[in-house]
């Protein structure tokens, strides 16, 4: 019984299908990723969920954003 991981973040700078089409294939380019989803936010921060049959690093998800022209949404600190 394998185990999936869901790993969600936020993405700046799409804006049409076409942004989302780039993200999810160089997302799902990286290894052991097995779904990628897209809800796309014009003019705000796009929410990208990653599924995955293994950890994922930080770094490799957000060098796949950036290869794809795009930027990971910085995460906000409550304090």
């Amino acid at each position: 019984m394998s185990t999936t991981l869901t790993t969600t973040f936020g993405v700046d700078g799409m804006t049409c299908g076409h942004c989302v089409s780039a993200v999810t294939s160089e997302l799902s380019a990286l290894p052991n990723v097995k779904d990628v989803t897209v809800q796309l936010v014009v003019g705000g921060s796009s929410t990208v969920s990653v599924v995955s049959d293994a950890p994922l690093a930080d770094d490799a998800l957000a060098a796949a954003v950036v290869e794809a022209g795009y930027a990971v949404t910085p995460r906000r600190s409550l304090l």
